[in-house]
């Protein structure tokens, strides 16, 4: 395996943390908590946190394509940059109330619903989330988990609204 490849895996592998042999898609999506904090934290608006999951999907559709070829499988679990790429589009739409100053009950009630919302629609898999996970290729691995964010990011906006 090439020093490019290793670099590719251990990206794709969400650092480490997707080598978890226990629930690695939960693992590895720990890592959009301080993601989608951080974007909040910086104040961008909403459409650069979107802008920032299509990037991530971009860039995540070649990087989980050949990481999927070297593990030899069509979707492997340790693979998490699907599930970290997501979470921009998961706190897309809460406002900048929940990310500044993060001292608050709310603040992490917020925080953890998203990542909670997110592993349910990503686990549950609801239509369209289903159809998507069948799809191969890079693409198939990123999409799935982009529509379950929209429905977590969804979920969670009404919530914030609630809240």
């Amino acid at each position: 395996m090439s020093s490019r490849d290793r670099v590719i895996l251990f990206a794709a592998e969400g650092f480490g943390l997707g080598r978890i042999r226990f629930a690695p898609g939960t693992w590895g999506s720990l890592w959009g908590i301080p993601l989608g904090w951080s974007l909040g934290y910086l104040d961008t608006t909403w459409w650069v946190r979107l802008a920032v999951a299509a990037a991530m999907f971009v860039v995540g559709v070649p990087l989980c394509d050949r990481a999927a070829k070297l593990r030899n499988t069509k979707d492997p679990g340790s693979v998490v940059w699907d599930e970290i790429a997501a979470f921009p589009l998961v706190y897309a739409f809460v406002p900048l109330s929940v990310f500044v100053p993060l001292n608050g009950p709310r603040q992490w009630t917020v925080l953890i619903a998203g990542f909670v919302l997110f592993r349910i629609f990503d686990i549950w898999k609801p239509p369209p989330v289903r159809q998507c996970d069948r799809l191969t290729g890079g693409f198939g691995i990123m999409i799935d988990d982009t529509v379950a964010a929209c429905y977590a990011a969804a979920f969670l906006h009404l919530l914030t609204r609630v809240m």
